[in-house]
């Protein structure tokens, strides 16, 4: 039965990515959290299958998918790793978005097909050390030198920044107040003056590297501005609206994982002679973690459709975002309970997913942001 609707190319999509997802990554899932190092065979072969072009256009080298195969995509990929979920989702649904949606088309053919390709994996820089949640408070600066522009200033928390080739960055062009003079570049590896800092130590997504970028006088090509000066915010701002419904499609995936080990489990752990599926203690948690991911499930999907059919999605991709990642983090913890004492142990592999789903609510605008942003579309500003 096709429960959700699927279309025959989505579900056979859908089929193969988790084929891929358990046979590939769930093998190599531990012990990518255990070394904390990325992955870079695995994302050579998911270049050979198009995931890394998912979304594009086949003359961008693209698989042509629309948006509920790449949130599928995300979902299997993230039920097996969240930190090869979270990597190929800042490739897919952050660098490359903002080049195919707003960049020209010489950006295009030389940056774009480099990533959807996997010549070069892409990173995404918009915080700043000062910023969070206020990405409009841009101090890194662009000073325009003739036909370049020179970039100083630095980013924080960038996935894939120790292992990307081409950055999509914000600088301030103007004083416009607010975002009005905030702009996009992309930006290659080797550009003199920029550097990538140490690898960041973090609570999870081992695996999915996050780094600081710092711009010392950078001298970006003029062509290298994505549109025009005045609108990178806008850019950024319209591909975060998609991106989250891929951050949606990550959080349900590791609370996925999570459920799965959890029943699991539950069906053959024995305490007082009894498998502890048989205590309401343990199946009210459970059938609570199933219902909030098969609604997160729904409004992932919902705000997928949306988009394809060219709707506005800021409310529904904030919502599903929102919810999934909240249901996420529940049944994880739901999870390692049920585990007991070995959920807490490293060589299960539910304190795993308990600490990757944590990502989810912060990344790519935290709840309490998506919260806002769904107030705002309700009752407008205040």
């Amino acid at each position: 039965m096709n429960r959700y609707g699927l279309t025959d190319t989505q579900r056979e999509f859908h089929e193969s990515v988790r084929r891929f997802a358990d046979t590939r990554i769930v093998p190599l899932a531990a012990r990518i959290d255990e070394t904390d190092e990325f992955p870079a065979d695995l994302f050579a072969e998911m270049a050979e299958l198009g995931y890394l072009g998912a979304p594009y256009p086949p003359e961008y080298g693209g698989a042509g998918a629309d948006t509920v195969m790449v949130a599928l995509l995300l979902e299997e990929v993230s039920r097996a790793s969240g930190a090869v979920g979270s990597s190929l989702n800042a490739h897919i649904s952050l660098a490359s978005s903002v080049l195919y949606h707003h960049g020209t088309e010489a950006q295009r053919q030389r940056h774009l097909t480099r990533l959807t390709a996997g010549k070069a994996l892409g990173a995404f820089g918009l915080t700043e050390p000062g910023g969070g949640s206020d990405a409009a408070a841009c101090r890194t600066r662009a000073v325009r030198d003739g036909d370049h522009y020179v970039v100083t200033g630095s980013k924080v928390f960038n996935t894939n920044g120790p292992v990307a080739g081409i950055f999509v960055i914000t600088a301030r062009t103007s004083d416009a107040p607010g975002s009005r003079g905030v702009s996009a570049f992309v930006l290659e590896r080797d550009a003199p003056g920029f550097t990538v800092g140490t690898p960041d130590k973090k609570h999870g997504v081992h695996g999915s590297p996050t780094a600081t970028l710092y711009f010392d006088g950078v001298r970006v090509p003029a062509e290298n501005l994505i549109g025009r000066e005045g609108e990178g915010f806008r850019q950024f701002a319209q591909t975060l609206d998609r991106g989250r419904i891929n951050v949606a499609a990550l959080a349900l995936g590791i609370g996925q994982a999570a459920l799965d080990a959890a029943v699991a489990y539950a069906r053959q752990r024995e305490q007082f002679g009894r498998p502890i599926a048989a205590y309401q203690g343990v199946q009210f948690p459970l059938a609570e973690a199933a219902t909030e991911l098969e609604a997160a499930r729904l409004l992932i999907l919902n705000a997928a459709r949306m988009a394809d059919a060219e709707l506005p999605i800021k409310k529904e991709a904030a919502m599903a975002k929102f919810f999934a990642a909240e249901a996420a983090l529940r049944a994880c913890g739901s999870a390692v309970e049920i585990f007991g004492g070995y959920g807490y142990m490293r060589e299960f592999p539910v304190e795993r997913y308990l600490r990757d789903a944590k990502m989810c609510q912060i990344g790519e605008g935290t709840s309490q942001i998506q919260r806002l942003i769904i107030a705002r579309e309700l009752l407008g500003r205040f």
